[in-house]
């Protein structure tokens, strides 16, 4: 979808956890298993070898292609929350149950579907994510 006055989106998914979040995008082309992958009390990303290894997540809108690993990754992200270090939102081509039950519980805004979603954001660009409306908005810098 190209973006119009009239219509300013710059995405469109597939609803996963309702909500909505402002928030600087993180992007990984690989996927994330987040069990014994992110350090819970601080957000920061500890897998070795990973392209977020050293990177913090918390608060920023985690875009990836989708998860993988244990199921244990749910309860991570449900932790993550608790702790107040989660992701302000998840975009994903494809959210498999572990990020989406992870995101349910947690009640991180969650949307899927976006094929092209880590090609067409860059690391750093502020957007509104609407998992409710299932819409990904770039906004202006002010």
């Amino acid at each position: 979808m190209v973006p119009t006055d009239d219509n300013p989106t710059d995405a469109e998914g597939r609803t996963i956890a309702e909500g909505v979040a402002e928030g600087e995008v993180l992007v990984s082309p690989e996927p994330i298993s987040f069990y014994g992958a992110v350090e819970t009390k601080t957000g920061e990303f500890i897998e070795e070898d990973h392209h977020l290894t050293g990177q913090n997540i918390a608060g920023k809108v985690l875009v990836f292609p989708k998860g993988k690993g244990s199921t244990v990754g749910s309860y991570v992200i449900y932790g993550l929350a608790q702790e107040g270090t989660a992701p302000a939102a998840i975009v994903n081509h494809e959210t498999e149950t572990i990020v989406a039950t992870g995101a349910i519980l947690g009640d991180v805004p969650c949307l899927d579907g976006i094929e092209d979603a880590v090609s067409r954001f860059t690391d750093g660009e502020r957007v509104k994510v609407d998992a409710t409306e299932g819409t990904i908005t770039r906004l202006n810098d002010e």
